[in-house]
């Protein structure tokens, strides 16, 4: 038993009087209790004064923003880092902050209590940090609470494992076992823990297990209204090997007392020991139309994309369809947050949506809050989420502290994202608006949308008519995400004009797919600093790790005149052609430039953006297939069509759209 379990007193759920109406008219003022509670004022339902001053000490922070370091070795004594923050407002408007403290190494399976830390002043400042489950030399970690505003218990289910001393993960199999604890008193005190393996780990999941980690819901619409909601996500295996994995909703009508698994998307193993996909570490939202919004991290799937996204409509209990990729919601593989705020007149009356992640589709750096306007159906480009910090960053969580001031706990630091645990406290005019659209230019591929032009990308003389000039700073071309830009495991040519006078830096001509050595992508730099272009494929093949080709030029055609550049994949080869005169020619590498990544198509900038192109771009194409010679002398000399499969067409001879 906890220290913490010791104080705490025996608890069971607060009895409520029968009620002799309908079961119907019960369950829609339930719902409509739940849903007119509004979370700035909850606390005066409990407690009205201490409701009211958390309400008071939530104002706005000067200029819109506040940052705090929360949780750090080296002010607290016993630890060697913190990990994986949770964040939850009870109806008192006390903000309860759970991690897991790390004892002698930062390995996920080491000796690691639960550790909380409270605020009732709305996050401004914090109490001293308290244990709440003491590992005891085992891993309890993976917090997920959730508050019952019917009856204020804070709830927060966790996940256990065999704690190991050399700093090394969890062996597969690895036996995790859920686990929950509650407090009935604002998080002071809390009850022993309980197994509850035998209701939501089913005998078939044997090996890894994972509770959140981030807070749940409890969902306020419908005949499933007061429903408390959390996911988990878990493997199966046999044979010495990982056979499927499991992201799953779990839900109780009664407050947290009984547990069952809902909602359930299986995916099985291929029989080249792959995963389609492989969603984890879900965060939930309850939509205004009261369905569940499931956003996930990608464990290494063959989809494109870091992200998965699932909907339920009746309440967590199953998904309308399987996961679904996002290609474009640029993260690394890391776990995320939402949060749905609620309207405000600086949303326009909308209701807007938050995702917290670092927005490096690389690595674990820049924590970035982006906006979807509805509801999670789309988010808005990385280029324009709201900057956190620059530095190293990686889980999160989001809280809403008043209808004013939103909070985010997440993982950063300077030289590593598990330096220290943080706690931003922002307000919405801090966001900024909603932006219009940006301005655009064609895209000639078949059921292509116009691509659109960023940082304020201006028309130029071209080598056929138009052309854009980039400044080197923030000027990019990006092509929305369709399904017919990834070239997969096909022969391609690559094909464009170019003209810089560069000296040095990296300059990006074409970027397709990700970011990194084990990224799948197709890449065309300049490299003045040494004297070259460079072309760039890396691929993967069934399980085996990432593998590049790289071919590169003689000279870097920095002469500030136009030249043009071809790419072509076939025939086991990678050809780099410029003007037609220069080849060379290098041994291709076997499989997909385009799997299991985040993936973007991007002319004069990096996917993560940082590089970008300092100079002009002209009839940028991209064919399914290798065009010949012959075809490629035709492009070169009269900008001819080809009769081949075109997957992007760019002629940047005009912008269209806004202020221009």
């Amino acid at each position: 038993m906890t220290s913490a379990a010791r104080r705490a007193h025996p608890r069971t759920p607060r009895s409520r009087p029968r009620r002799r109406r309908a079961a119907g008219l019960l369950c829609a003022l339930t719902a409509t209790a739940l849903a007119l509670l509004p979370t700035a004022s909850a606390g005066a339902v409990a407690d009205g004064s201490s409701g009211a001053r958390a309400q008071a000490a939530a104002a706005p922070p000067a200029g819109g923003f506040e940052q705090q370091v929360l949780f750090k070795a080296s002010r607290e004594q016993g630890y060697f880092c913190f990990r994986i923050p949770a964040v939850v407002r009870s109806v008192r408007g006390t903000l309860l902050a759970f991690a897991e403290g790390r004892r002698h190494d930062c390995g996920d399976a080491g000796d690691i209590d639960l550790v909380l830390k409270r605020s009732t002043d709305g996050g401004r400042t914090w109490g001293p940090l308290e244990v709440i489950n003491h590992g005891n030399g085992d891993t309890h970690g993976n917090p997920a609470p959730v508050v019952d505003r019917r009856t204020g218990r804070i709830v927060l289910a966790e996940t256990y494992n065999k704690g190991r001393t050399d700093g090394l993960s969890c062996e597969v199999p690895c036996d995790r076992t859920p686990h929950l604890q509650y407090s009935d008193d604002d998080g002071a005190t809390w009850s022993q823990p309980r197994d509850l393996t035998p209701s939501i780990r089913p005998p078939q999941w044997n090996s890894w297990y994972a509770t959140g980690p981030v807070h749940g819901i409890q969902l306020t619409h419908g005949r499933h209204a007061g429903r408390l909601v959390l996911g988990v996500n878990s493997e199966s295996y046999a044979g010495n090997r990982v056979t499927a994995n499991h992201a799953a909703l779990v839900h109780s009508d009664d407050g947290g007392t009984t547990w069952r698994v809902g909602a359930l998307d299986s995916w099985p193993i291929a029989a080249d020991g792959t995963f389609r996909q492989k969603p984890s570490e879900m965060t939930l939202l309850e939509r205004s139309d009261g369905s569940v919004y499931v956003n996930g991290r990608e464990q290494d799937g063959t989809d494109l994309g870091h992200r998965d996204a699932a909907v339920s409509r009746d309440g967590g209990t199953s998904f309308t369809t399987p996961f679904r990729a996002l290609p474009d919601l640029y993260t690394p593989m890391v776990q995320g947050s939402a949060l749905r705020l609620p309207r405000s007149p600086a949303a326009g009356g909308r209701s807007r949506t938050l995702f917290a992640a670092p927005a490096d589709p690389d690595r674990r750096r820049t924590m970035t809050l982006r906006s979807s306007w509805d509801e999670g159906r789309t988010w808005e480009g990385v280029d324009r989420g709201a900057r956190v910090t620059t530095d190293w960053s990686g889980y999160s969580d989001l809280v809403a502290i008043s209808p004013e001031v939103t909070g985010l706990m997440y993982e950063g630091g300077a030289v590593d994202a598990r330096d220290e645990i943080r706690f931003v406290r922002f307000t919405e005019d801090w966001l900024g608006p909603r932006r219009g659209p940006d301005p655009t230019t064609a895209d000639r591929a078949p059921g292509a949308r116009p691509a659109l032009v960023l940082g304020g990308a201006r028309a130029t003389e071209g080598r056929f008519g138009g052309a854009l000039a980039f400044d080197g700073t923030d000027d990019a071309v990006r092509l929305p995400f369709r399904g017919s830009l990834p070239l997969g495991t096909h022969d391609f040519t690559c094909s464009l004009w170019f003209r810089y006078d560069a000296a040095g830096g990296e300059q990006p001509l074409l970027w397709m797919g990700g970011v990194g050595a084990r990224s799948p992508q197709v890449t065309v730099e300049g490299d003045p600093g040494n004297r070259r272009i460079v072309a760039r494929l890396t691929v993967v093949d069934g399980a085996a790790p990432a593998a590049t080709a790289q071919a590169a030029t003689g000279a870097a055609y920095n002469d500030g005149a136009w030249h043009h550049l071809a790419l072509r994949r076939t025939g086991g080869r990678l050809l780099l052609t410029v003007d037609g005169t220069e080849s060379t020619v290098v041994p291709d590498v076997p499989g997909s430039v385009s799997r299991g990544s985040v993936f973007g198509v991007h002319l004069g900038q990096r996917a993560d953006s940082r590089a970008q192109f300092t100079g002009a771009l002209d009839e940028v194409r991209v064919y399914r297939r290798a065009l010949t010679d012959a075809e490629l002398s035709r492009v070169r000399s009269d900008n001819a069509p080809v009769r081949a499969p075109l997957v992007l067409g760019l002629p940047l001879d005009r912008v269209n759209g806004p202020g221009r």
